[in-house]
């Protein structure tokens, strides 16, 4: 991937349309706030997830504010990271089958990698290869409080699959983890509270469960950007792994309810000005993505309506307009910053409208 250094030190504007920008100022601003409410008020650990990220660039920004490591939702992504220089690195998922298995015990001759299980057969079968490969895979359980999609139930099937990892030689059973996402959309904030509270009980007194059997939990993990705020402080729980709270984006602030400013945004050409109340740019659906949010215009009043085809982006406007002309440039908020960076190549980095770095996006297309 050719980096495009000869960028660095022109004008956002300058760039060539559509362009995926991050504020650099803005960007700080998030991670401090983030790093300071999970660190230094909650004293936790902090693993922040880079699957909306896809550059080690980032990942090491992270790691300079005091993260202890990274988490990742696919074995690719955590390839990627390791190549990057990453070293301490969760991956979030369940990893299954011999290639994919065989790719983890030999990445964890570069980096200590961990990985969350929920299978006994599973379970196994990563052993077998980490022995044979003479390495030892941390292990989590995942534990399922609520959200319903992968995970163990809590209590008894978390100390059963646990003594299962312990007797596992290739493995070594280091804690518990959870994604608390069904309470995400709660409005109401008391209630939001509770529930979150209800789940991690859940999960910490899964983890007493197996202290009381023996066992040594030193990771009890959960928390994502739509509630680190809260789960950070819930007693027992030793890390948090929300990270694209960095970047802010229109869903997490209009459904999740989070306070972060917006630094990920695409900048896009005004290409066709058919009527004065509708205006038309080169950035649509595969730029950037509507699944989850729609992207909002900065700095444009009066708009009316978004819409994104696969290569144009529609404004239509309450009243007639002037500007912007055909050929102004336009930036657009992230509706969703985790669909809408897997799109793009390149990461421009942007302090008072200038371009400081270009970051390549490596983990880009790393589903498997």
């Amino acid at each position: 991937m050719i980096v495009q250094t000869h960028l660095i030190g022109c004008r956002k504007e300058d760039l060539d349309t559509p362009a995926l920008l991050v504020d650099l100022p803005t960007l700080e601003r998030n991670t401090r706030k983030m790093a300071d409410t999970i660190i230094r008020q909650a004293g936790v650990q902090w693993r922040p997830h880079t699957k909306g990220m896809k550059t080690p660039a980032l990942a090491h920004r992270l790691l300079d504010a005091g993260a202890i490591g990274i988490t990742c939702a696919k074995l690719g992504e955590a390839e990627v990271m390791a190549a990057g220089g990453v070293r301490d690195i969760l991956i979030a998922n369940q990893v299954v089958g011999s290639r994919k298995i065989a790719r983890l015990v030999n990445l964890r001759r570069h980096a200590d990698v961990m990985v969350c299980v929920d299978n006994e057969n599973n379970v196994r079968q990563l052993s077998l290869a980490a022995a044979e490969k003479g390495v030892r895979v941390r292990v989590l359980i995942e534990v399922n409080v609520g959200m319903n999609r992968a995970g163990v139930a809590p209590g008894e099937p978390v100390l059963s699959l646990a003594q299962t990892v312990a007797e596992c030689p290739g493995l070594q059973f280091s804690g518990l983890m959870t994604w608390e996402a069904h309470t995400l959309a709660i409005e109401d904030i008391d209630e939001k509270r509770r529930l979150i509270a209800e789940s991690l009980s859940l999960l910490t007194d899964s983890a007493d469960l197996c202290r009381r059997n023996g066992f040594q939990v030193g990771i009890v993990s959960c928390g994502g950007t739509g509630t680190y705020w809260i789960s950070a402080f819930h007693p027992g729980i030793t890390e948090i792994e929300a990270g694209g709270g960095i970047f802010g984006d229109i869903r997490y602030r209009n459904v999740f309810g989070v306070k972060h400013e917006y630094a990920l945004t695409v900048l896009s050409t005004v290409t066709s000005r058919p009527t004065p109340a509708r205006i038309i740019c080169d950035a649509g659906k595969k730029t950037m993505s509507s699944d989850a949010s729609v992207p909002e215009p900065m700095g444009i009043p009066n708009v009316n309506l978004v819409a994104l085809s696969a290569e144009h982006g529609k404004i239509e406007l309450d009243a007639p307009a002037e500007t912007p002309r055909v050929g102004d440039t336009i930036e657009f908020v992230a509706g969703y910053s985790d669909t809408t960076v897997v799109l793009h190549d390149e990461l421009y980095g942007i302090r008072d409208g200038v371009v400081e770095a270009v970051w390549p996006l490596p983990a880009r297309g790393r589903l498997q």
